[in-house]
């Protein structure tokens, strides 16, 4: 599957190569390269997002080191530039997010980072993070801010599409999960937006997600089900290949909805419009918020 991560990992760190300069030093005038080469291992960030517009955006990473083990601490320091050589126009802070569920079809990390920033102009941005105590690493990757976002944005109308249920199909057809939530598949994307009920809807498969960064995203959303279950909001999961086949390509349900990747969770008001969306790993706690911010509020 075309994740996130295997759309935009930064596969080339920087030439100097790994562990900088002890001579440079964290200063308002330093670009970031120098901050780079600040004493320190130097890797390729891996970023479970790549779909972006301008305006607000949600970039979720991890950061592995050169031994393939998953850096996390509680939050990391961000700065974003124009160019490697420029000075950051922007310092915030990513937070470590521990997605919330036991095991799961991909349990492969517990935790991922999650920051958030406005971009107001499309281009090609450099990004550097740097995970806060312990040993030093830096990461390194680029975000680039398109015209106009591939998938669904905010404000967007929900695609109608006729998804699969349980009065249509079977579990072992509309779910690859290995402990399958049967509420999840009581009702079509078609169905929840003649009815102009609140819904989320999730596009993953979890027996065949092949990025670090997608996680468990069904168990996710089923967890956050359980959590809203005396609320009107629907909770749906589709499926991404053609008869959960992965050769067969992806089914009409994603291409219908025009996702350049998986997983996708929407949040989708009573009016059939996009209120919140999510590229890759969302944490129970995260959707579950965006829930009450956005569908109970």
């Amino acid at each position: 599957m075309r994740s996130a991560a295997a759309l935009c990992l930064v596969t080339c760190i920087i030439a100097a190569g790994c562990g900088g300069s002890s001579s440079a030093k964290e200063e308002p005038d330093a670009t970031l390269e120098a901050l780079l080469h600040a004493p320190g291992e130097d890797v390729a960030i891996v970023p479970g997002a790549a779909d972006f517009g301008p305006g607000n955006i949600r970039l979720t990473f991890l950061i592995v080191d050169s031994q393939s083990r998953v850096v996390t601490r509680p939050k990391a320091k961000v700065w974003l530039a124009h160019s490697l050589d420029g000075k950051p126009f922007l310092t915030t802070t990513a937070l470590s997010e521990r997605i919330g569920v036991v095991g799961g079809d991909d349990a492969d990390v517990g935790s991922i980072y999650v920051t958030r920033f406005d971009i107001p102009k499309p281009g090609k941005y450099w990004l550097l993070a740097e995970p806060v105590g312990g040993r030093k690493i830096q990461a390194v990757g680029n975000v680039v801010v398109k015209d106009k976002p591939a998938a669904p944005d905010i404000g967007d109308p929900a695609v109608a599409s006729d998804t699969p249920t349980l009065e249509n199909a079977t579990i072992k057809q509309v779910s690859t999960s290995k402990v399958p939530d049967r509420e999840l598949y009581k009702i079509s994307v078609k169905d929840a937006l003649a009815a102009k009920v609140p819904f989320v809807v999730t596009f993953a498969t979890p027996a065949y997600c092949q990025s670090r960064t997608c996680g468990p995203v069904v168990d996710v959303v089923s967890a956050v089900r359980k959590r809203e279950a005396v609320s009107n909001v629907r909770f749906i999961h589709v499926e991404v290949y053609q008869d959960n086949d992965p050769a067969k390509g992806e089914n009409q349900w994603f291409k219908e909805w025009g996702l350049p990747s998986e997983p996708w969770t929407f949040l989708v008001g009573p009016d059939g419009k996009i209120r919140e969306r999510f590229e890759g790993t969302v944490s129970v706690n995260e959707l579950d918020a965006a829930v009450r911010k956005h569908l109970l509020a």
